[in-house]
């Protein structure tokens, strides 16, 4: 993590930020507590001032920095993934934005690769992974580099919060699957019951995957589970 990043994230301060200040200075602490401990952490106040602020290139374009958001499939997903014993087994986070879901795992002893093609959102993560008292391991990878994320496994769980945001997400996805898990492996999405949920959910079932589809503690968020082999 570069000094600057480390100074902007250190900032969590209480006060109202001035009109013209940057948005990455505009940092605020929050806490979560988990069956399997707390998690403490820092993120933008304001992820649409970083939209508003930003000039962005064509890959930005393509993939805003919706990490910053404190989202409740985010919530939901460590809740879910902290309900369960993870003592020795390889935990991947894809699009991990804040971290929340890999420092769950962390805290119930996995070993946790977090993953997100910003290079923002991967030095929160590990800026709140120090918070909590945790050790993860870090990479700036999207998804779709499935060479590096298959050669890091094999993985007996894959965490995705929110992801299933478009089309070309559920394809990826899809496809990704098989090869990141070892035989039983899962893999866990926390979605908002985006349009795009529910093609996903057929298609896997089509190709074979056992899902299940359960209620979380947020209204109108649900955890989908998908076993492979």
């Amino acid at each position: 993590m570069d000094d600057g990043m480390t100074q902007r994230l250190a900032r969590a301060a209480g006060v109202e930020r001035a009109p013209d200040a940057d948005p990455w200075n505009d940092v605020v602490s929050a806490s979560l507590e988990l069956p399997r401990g707390r998690i403490e952490f820092v993120h933008p106040r304001s992820a649409m001032d970083l939209l508003m602020a930003q000039d962005f290139d064509d890959e930005e374009q393509a993939y805003p920095p919706y990490w910053a958001e404190l989202w409740p499939s985010g919530i939901e997903l460590a809740y879910a993934v902290a309900g369960s014993d993870l003592r020795g087994r390889a935990v991947l986070e894809i699009g991990c934005g804040l971290g929340l879901p890999s420092i769950a795992a962390a805290l119930s002893g996995a070993r946790v690769l977090a993953t997100d093609r910003s290079e923002d959102a991967v030095a929160f993560t590990e800026r709140n992974a120090e918070l909590s008292g945790v050790t993860l391991e870090t990479a700036v990878r999207p998804w779709t580099d499935d060479h590096a994320l298959v050669a890091w496994g094999p993985w007996d769980l894959v965490l995705g919060a929110d992801v299933l945001y478009n089309d070309r997400c559920v394809r990826e996805l899809l496809a990704l699957l098989p090869r990141l898990l070892v035989g039983g492996g899962e893999m866990w999405i926390a979605d908002p019951d985006r349009p795009q949920a529910a093609d996903f959910l057929s298609r896997a079932v089509d190709a074979g995957h056992d899902v299940t589809v359960s209620d979380t503690r947020a209204a109108g968020v649900s955890l989908i589970r998908l076993r492979h082999g």
